[in-house]
């Protein structure tokens, strides 16, 4: 859901501008897998980590999942690569990690993105998916999207993990161009949630629905989305998994329920509320995710 940007904390924008809500050239003239490989060739320069094998985009809440993964070797300000920019939005790093993550065949490199951009922010839809091309470029063939999110169902409470078996891009937008026809059938990857479920067999599925924001949804919305087949609503996450999927990367997404969506529950909506939400279910939903980090590097 459900990080609406800080106006007065919006970051200078990247030199990467989308064909949609973006007001630079770049994005016209250059090609942004292009973009993408000269921002990988940075990072590595940046982090001395030629390839990683898996890429993760941290949401609300999910940020200390990197300290458990492994050993940070390397940290890097969004700033300083090729079309990134620092997120204006509360919650959210900016930076990028290398992390040494050790398995039972190796030491393995996570990527993990502390600096995604939304939707929302106005730099339009290849700023949203050029971290992900970037981990693509990196030689990640897995990325672990995450994200804050509104439930639609009272048994999901606050703090609760739920993974993501499909999506309702609600944007009106794609991070494709062109005559580009990209199968989103399995969009997220059965085996990494078969993967997920060897961790925890509780763990509940459902569908995400990506709205536009930075404004939260009213009740109608919701009660459509829920008519639409959503069980999470939110402002990221599809538009990403979308570019990855079109890079040939594995996807697993997963929401950490943090407030019920509008309509839902009787009280108002804030962003105040997503924060300590995230902050309360962090250590559990950390631990969670690096588990399953683990078991899919193994």
């Amino acid at each position: 859901m459900h990080t609406p940007i800080d106006p007065a904390g919006s970051a200078s924008p990247s030199r990467l501008t989308g064909r949609t809500g973006g007001t630079g050239t770049d994005a016209d003239t250059t090609d942004p897998t292009t973009i993408a490989a000269d921002a990988a060739e940075a990072l590595a320069e940046a982090t001395g980590v030629p390839r990683y094998d898996i890429a993760l985009v941290l949401g609300s809440g999910w940020a200390e999942a990197a300290d458990l993964l492994g050993q940070t070797v390397a940290t890097v300000d969004a700033g300083d690569i090729p079309g990134f920019s620092v997120s204006g939005v509360p919650g959210h790093r900016g930076t990028l990690r290398a992390v040494q993550v050790p398995t039972p065949t190796g030491t393995k490199h996570a990527l993990v993105l502390g600096a995604r951009t939304h939707y929302y922010e106005g730099r339009g839809v290849r700023a949203v998916a050029h971290p992900v091309r970037t981990a693509a470029a990196a030689g990640a063939q897995t990325v672990v999207l995450t994200n804050g999110a509104g439930g639609l169902h009272r048994e999901w409470v606050p703090g609760s993990a739920v993974l993501i078996n499909d999506h309702l891009n609600l944007t009106a937008t794609s991070p494709l161009e062109g005559a580009n026809f990209v199968d989103l059938t399995d969009l997220y990857s059965p085996r990494l949630r078969a993967i997920a479920h060897t961790v925890d067999p509780e763990l509940p599925e459902g569908v995400y629905a990506q709205f536009p924001g930075p404004h939260y949804e009213t009740p109608a919305e919701v009660q459509m989305a829920k008519r639409l087949g959503a069980d999470l609503v939110g402002m990221s996450t599809a538009l990403e998994a979308i570019a990855a999927r079109e890079a040939g990367m594995q996807v697993l997404g997963i929401s950490l329920v943090t407030n019920l969506a509008a309509g839902v529950s009787p009280q108002p909506l804030s962003h105040a509320e997503v924060i300590a939400a995230g902050r309360e279910a962090g250590p559990r939903i950390s631990a969670l995710l690096s588990a399953i980090v683990q078991k899919i590097l193994e």
